[in-house]
């Protein structure tokens, strides 16, 4: 399926790395509908396109994304003020209408893909949960956080309250969601939101050296394995629970012609030529889980 005409993101795939830019700098790359669904299309390409191994995801100009665009004043969050909003209404759920940056962050979540934020500017808001299901965040030191919500007068969004507190355990999360204050890249690597900071112009070639360490050397088929297991298994109530996806991963990936290629090349001291894709090799019991539908 062609990708829309973009007007809010760039993508550009070089080398088996993609890159998304946010891309309205004149706005701080503020979020709207436009981006929301960008995205998503997006998130589609990268997972069927086998020349994809890693998607990094940047902003354009000196902000990552500024947050949601408040062009719309008071009822910029009101979702029945915006009722007659066909981007809105696609939302809509019986009398419920899904938060959108949800949509965008749970389809991250579902990426087969590994996905690098390089966070070159100021991060709110969405612009900050955004980059929660995102594998590798990395800062510049430009760069700026907040939770602002409740400052806004609404309430953390795009499953926040589930991300957050895993990556930066619960007392964090909730002294960030409760004061919504803003705070620097220093702060966001003490307490592993970010998992290093680098000056602005060492950023990208720093997360493109992160990228090209695993689409140069993995196989496509166990990494995108191995990125849902890890999401997947860290709410799972037991280790039970992945006791059972490991040992029909295994086995799967152990009869495949990447196994036996990943340790003859080993041995032959040569770099692997892994065969399996993405796209048509993924072993039968993928997915293991069942995607819950909103309701």
């Amino acid at each position: 399926m062609a990708l829309p005409e973009l007007e809010t993101t760039q993508y550009e795939v070089k080398d088996g790395i993609a890159t998304i830019t946010l891309n309205r700098p004149e706005k701080l790359n503020a979020y709207n509908a436009k981006m929301r669904e960008e995205l998503l299309a997006l998130f589609d390409e990268t997972d069927a396109d086998d020349n994809v191994r890693v998607v990094v995801i940047t902003g354009a100009g000196r902000a990552f994304c500024a947050g949601a665009d408040l062009s719309s004043g008071g009822d910029t969050f009101d979702r029945k003020a915006q009722s007659g909003n066909l981007s809105r209404e696609s939302l809509r759920v019986g009398d419920v209408y899904r938060d959108g940056g949800g949509t965008n962050t749970l389809r991250i979540y579902q990426s087969l893909k590994p996905v690098i934020g390089a966070i070159n500017g100021p991060a709110v808001g969405i612009g900050a949960t955004m980059q929660l299901p995102m594998d590798f965040r990395m800062a510049a030191t430009t760069a700026r956080f907040g939770f602002v919500f409740v400052r806004r007068g609404i309430t953390p969004e795009a499953a926040s309250s589930w991300f957050l507190p895993r990556l930066v355990g619960m007392q964090t999360a909730v002294e960030w969601t409760m004061t919504g204050r803003i705070f620097g890249a220093d702060e966001a690597l003490k307490h592993g939101l970010v998992r290093s900071v680098h000056e602005p112009e060492e950023l990208l070639p720093a997360a493109y050296e992160l990228a090209r360490e695993i689409a140069d050397n993995t196989a496509p088929v166990s990494v995108a394995l191995a990125r849902q297991m890890m999401w997947r298994m860290s709410a799972a109530p037991h280790p039970m629970d992945a006791h059972r996806i490991d040992s029909r991963s295994i086995q799967a990936r152990g009869e495949s012609a990447d196994a036996h290629e990943g340790v003859t090349s080993f041995l032959e001291k040569r770099p692997a030529e892994f065969p399996n894709k993405v796209s048509t090799d993924m072993p039968e019991f993928f997915p293991w889980w069942e995607e819950p539908v909103f309701e």
